[in-house]
């Protein structure tokens, strides 16, 4: 195949592998570190009435655009009640039903949500107001409003600041006083206002929310007020007129219809509380993408069974191995037994740690080694001869397991888990080579090897790059084309730098 066609196979496999690692790390939100945790919000509004007996009808405001926030889950406690979501005038809202009931009742409704500061959810663009019926003297004292505060502006978000001020100021002129002679709460202040934009021909309405703030077992909802300037809706604070919405304020629901209505009931009280969790980035990626329906979720190793999970975190961690022992042989020039056999052993070493691992595997290799001249008198022929080889590293590994066992070091224990076959090739390969092409030759490999081993060990065992692939297998891809464009290599070897120096008359 022309070199051409490796080139372009190797960037097609890279650009499909980041192409999935960027949609399901930047759309789906899975987590680039390990055991990253995400502050996840639990609002529980608990709705309690006096029912006499017959029917019930309750329907609660809930929320339906949070700007900064994502919606993790909600769910309902009820006992006895039917349950549905709907959508009304004032957004989305919770309904339970019960064809009979008597005397105290309580509901619970919950939702949890975490921040996403790229969520700037908004609606659609609302058509400007029609003029608001106002009696006089009001009428008059909104137009005297209005009128001033259009010459001391330019634009809505200006307009809404200085009428916010106008309406705040300490010693207010008859105007303002007299609009705000029924404003004996914050809710009504702000109705007020909203009720002088729709007279300026300015789409307006109240947002009540919560300020999420750790554990609270009492939260009151707060009235903002939004303000939409014709390209997008603004948040001003009705006291203050200030800009933007306060930190962590969830938008519970908008406009001027109250929260809650009961309909067979008497003496309603809604209360809020508000409790701080900490959940993995994972799981909470896991519950967002099932919600979306996409089908990512269901080719990811986090639906496998756990145990089937762990297999997977190790194999995958095989091709690691395999690019390292590419560079360091097509590049660096170390030569070893075998292609996979290194990592293998790299594998094993993640069990008994690099060390012991380190001097288990010499030993081994030493004794299979003495062993292996010894049967070498006997003539035997290959398969036999392997065989042998074997059957006395398996021998070995019991010796050195229970001569560890009586010593107390448990660690030994582990050699059993050594790939034996490739334990009793190596000392074959070795022999092999020792014959020949001398002892320094096999050393040289054997040593290599070693080598490889080591160095795959250390990156198959980076805590990071295990979740990296794990979370996101398409990074194989690019590792598979890295490995592709190192097959083209054809240029000198860094160990064969020192062999040709002379070569370069310094």
């Amino acid at each position: 195949m022309k070199q051409q066609y490796v080139y372009g196979l190797a960037a097609l496999l890279a650009i499909v592998g980041l192409s999935v690692f960027a949609y399901k790390w930047l759309v789906l939100d899975f987590p680039l570190t390990r055991n990253q945790e995400t502050s996840v919000w639990t609002i529980e509004s608990s709705i309690s009435f006096d029912s006499g007996p017959g029917s019930i009808k309750v329907n609660l405001l809930i929320p339906t655009l949070t700007p900064g926030f994502r919606m993790l889950n909600e769910n309902s406690v009820s006992r006895g009640y039917g349950f549905s979501l709907n959508y009304g005038s004032g957004g989305r809202e919770a309904q339970w039903t019960i064809r009979r009931a008597d005397g105290p009742q309580t509901i619970y409704y919950r939702i949890s949500v975490y921040e996403d500061e790229g969520i700037n959810q908004s609606d659609t663009t609302p058509p400007f107001p029609p003029p608001p019926v106002i009696n006089e003297p009001f009428k008059t004292a909104v137009d005297v409003i209005v009128a001033d505060v259009k010459e001391q502006s330019a634009d809505t978000a200006s307009f809404t600041a200085e009428l916010l001020r106008r309406m705040n100021d300490a010693s207010p002129d008859p105007n303002v006083e007299l609009l705000l002679s029924n404003a004996t709460t914050r809710a009504e202040f702000v109705d007020s206002i909203t009720t002088i934009l729709a007279s300026a021909r300015i789409p307006a309405r109240m947002v009540h929310g919560i300020e999420l703030q750790g554990r609270q077992r009492n939260a009151e909802p707060v009235t903002w007020l939004e303000v939409h300037d014709g390209d997008q809706w603004r948040y001003f604070d009705p006291m203050t007129g200030e800009e933007n919405l306060p930190e962590r304020f969830l938008v519970w629901w908008r406009g001027n219809d109250p929260l809650i209505s009961v309909e067979g009931g008497s003496n309603v009280q809604v209360e809020f509380a508000v409790q701080e969790n900490h959940l993995d980035a994972v799981t909470i990626a896991e519950t967002q993408v099932a919600q979306q329906g996409a089908q990512a979720i269901d080719f990811s190793l986090y639906s496998l069974p756990i145990q089937t999970q762990a297999v997977y975190s190790v194999l995958l961690m095989i091709p690691i191995g395999a690019l390292i022992m590419v560079i360091l042989r097509n590049m660096v020039g170390i030569d070893a037994f075998g292609t996979f056999m290194p990592v293998l052993i790299a594998l094993a070493f993640r069990e008994t740690k690099l060390v012991w691992g380190v001097i288990l595997f010499s030993v081994l290799v030493a004794l299979g080694l003495s062993i292996r001249f010894l049967l070498e008198r006997l003539r035997l022929l290959l398969v036999p001869r392997l065989s042998a080889v074997l059957i006395v590293v398996v021998m070995l590994m019991l010796l050195i397991s229970l001569m560890s066992h009586r010593l107390g070091m448990e660690t030994g224990l582990s050699v059993a888990l050594f790939p034996m076959v490739i334990i009793a090739m190596t000392i074959e390969r070795m022999s092999v080579v020792w014959e020949e092409r001398g002892a320094t030759d096999a050393m040289r490999a054997g040593a290599g090897s070693l080598i490889v081993a080591i160095t795959a060990y250390v990156f198959m065992g980076l805590p990071w790059l295990e979740h990296l692939i794990f979370t996101f297998p398409e990074l194989l891809l690019v590792v598979l084309s890295l490995v592709l464009l190192a097959g083209r290599y054809t240029g000198y070897r860094l160990l064969e730098l020192s062999r040709f120096k002379a070569l370069t008359g310094q």
